[in-house]
Formats: C-alpha cells, structure tokens, sequence
C-alpha cells in the first residue's frame, strides 16, 4: 500500500492510500466518522488486481482525519468545502487516466457518502459511476430527520458531536466514548470479530491525531435532529439540483444498522434515475468489515459494467 500527501490547488493537503498503477481508471474511496482511509485497504488491493478491473485506486484521509489538513474553523467542514477538496483530487488523480477529470467509480460510506452524493449531484461528468454503502440520501435523510421521531431518537447522538465539549469527552480514558459507535450499531456477537486489538490500535492512532475536525463535521452540517435550541433538519430545504443523481448507482445497504435504517432507502429512485439497490441481511453500519468479501462481489461486476449478482 503506497501512503502519501497530496497537496490541493486551494491549500489543503489529504493523505492518501494507493494500490494499482498510474494511468490506469481511477476508483476513488471516501470513508466516515469515525474511521479512516485505511479502513479501505482490502477493497483497494482487490480492485488494483487485473482480474478486477486492474483499476488505480485511491483512498484520501477527508479533512480533518488522521494527516490531512485539520483546520480549526467549523466552518471550514461545511458541504462545498468538503466537495471541492474531492473535485481537486479527482482532476489530480486522473490526469494521467484515460478519462481525464473523471474518475470510473466514487465509492463512499458513511460520511463519505454525504460527500459523494453531492459531488454526484452537482458535479456528475467526475464520475462515471457512484457506490454509497450505508449512508443516506441528503433528501431522504433531512425528511426523516426533520420529521420521523424513529430516526431523531437514532441520531440524537449527532447533536453531542456537534458540541464544543465533543471532541475531549470522546478521547477520554482510551477513547470509552467512541468505541460503542462500533459496538452499539448492531447486534454484537459474530458482528463485532473484526473489532480486535490490532484494529483498535489503528483507529487509535488516527483518533490520537485529533478528534476536532472529525466532530467539526456535525458541528458545521444543520442536517442533524431539531432541538429546543435549534431546528437542525427542520428548517433546512434542500434545492432540487441537490438531490438528483443521473450517474449510474449502486446502493449497498446493511439491513441491521441500527443509526441509519433501511427505512432511508423509501422513494431513493425518485432522485436516483439509474439506481440499483444491495440489501444485504445480517450487516451493520459496519458491512465493510463485517462482510468484505460480499462487497466486494457485489461491486465487482458493477464497476466493471455488469449488473450486481
């Protein structure tokens, strides 16, 4: 796996994880809160190989996360920052690619998929094709969030990452606060063997590189639920041009998250028009290391052009 930093046009600088070689198709990898670019080292080596795709695939640290740049400024996390980190990197990524200034495929979960599915809607000739794993439509979300208590008492916790206090309180004593975001968004047991030693030293070493700007990300986004203090979702309307995606999609879909609900995926084809969807039981949040092996079945044939099996 090749590490560097990659310094952006307006300033900011992502470190990067790499596998394939240059002047290959691009497939570019976004992570969530609260993990990192590592998280997607299997799926890089899987698709970097020739008999799937012999892609060149690329996974930045967003801002804020381990190495890349961590401004201080909440604002500084809001969507159009975040989206034009990503633009950036795809016309530096791709420049030696066959299809300059597009990347084949944008795959992303979480809040990574926040990211994507702007990009996707704003800016849809960077990519070919879109991959979101577990991480809900902006529409559907602020819909939900705004109205559906289910999904407000689900998210209550975006609101204590939003606050000032967040970012000591989850550092305290080995990081007790962070880790039941693995352990409480599912059903334990056999779904929490990945979360061994070894990997929670990795997240422990991108967590000790400060856990400002990974909170900075629900302190700048009002799409969270409403409070006596402020209206979060709630006064929020989304302009259309935001919400369609007219790239080919695959959503993938862990049906035992417990954060973000299967119910997120209602009316998804009414602003997604090439849209496929993976349900997938017995996976949560957390599909990508509960199951990597399904994934990446099930976006092989996808990004290679075929319809998922």
């Amino acid at each position: 796996m090749n590490t560097y930093l990659q310094a952006l046009p307006h300033g900011t600088t992502l470190s990067c994880r790499s596998a394939g070689e240059p002047g290959r198709p691009v497939l570019l990898f976004l992570h969530g809160f609260p993990e990192a670019a590592f998280i997607w080292d299997g799926l890089l080596t899987h698709f970097a190989r020739p008999e799937n795709g012999g892609f060149r695939c690329v996974a930045p640290n967003l801002r804020g996360y381990e190495h890349s740049s961590s401004p201080t400024e909440v604002s500084a996390y809001r969507a159009k920052h975040l989206v034009q980190d990503i633009t950036a990197l795809i016309q530096i990524e791709t420049r030696d690619s066959p299809t300059p200034g597009q990347v084949a495929g944008l795959i992303a979960h979480d809040w990574g998929g926040a990211v994507a599915w702007n990009l996707a809607a704003l800016q849809p000739a960077l990519l070919h094709k879109l991959v979101i794993v577990n991480s809900p439509h902006p529409g559907a979300f602020c819909q939900a969030l705004a109205h559906d208590p289910a999904q407000q008492a689900a998210s209550a916790y975006m609101n204590f990452l939003a606050t000032p206090e967040a970012p000591a309180l989850l550092a305290h004593n080995d990081f007790e606060r962070l880790w039941p975001f693995f352990t409480g968004m599912g059903h334990g047991g056999t779904h929490l063997a990945w979360l061994d030693e070894a990997m929670r030293e990795r997240f422990r070493a991108v967590w000790r590189q400060g856990l400002h700007g990974p909170c900075a990300y629900y302190a700048a986004s009002p799409l969270r639920p409403p409070t006596a203090e402020n209206p979060g979702a709630a006064a929020v309307q989304l302009p259309r041009n935001m919400l369609e995606v007219n790239v080919p999609t695959l959503v993938v879909w862990g049906m035992d998250d417990t954060a973000l609900p299967p119910s997120l995926l209602d009316g998804l084809d009414g602003y997604v028009a090439d849209l496929r969807i993976e349900r997938v039981p017995g996976a949560t949040h957390w599909i990508v290391h509960e199951q990597p092996e399904r994934v990446a079945q099930l976006l092989t044939p996808f990004l290679r052009g075929a319809a998922p099996v």
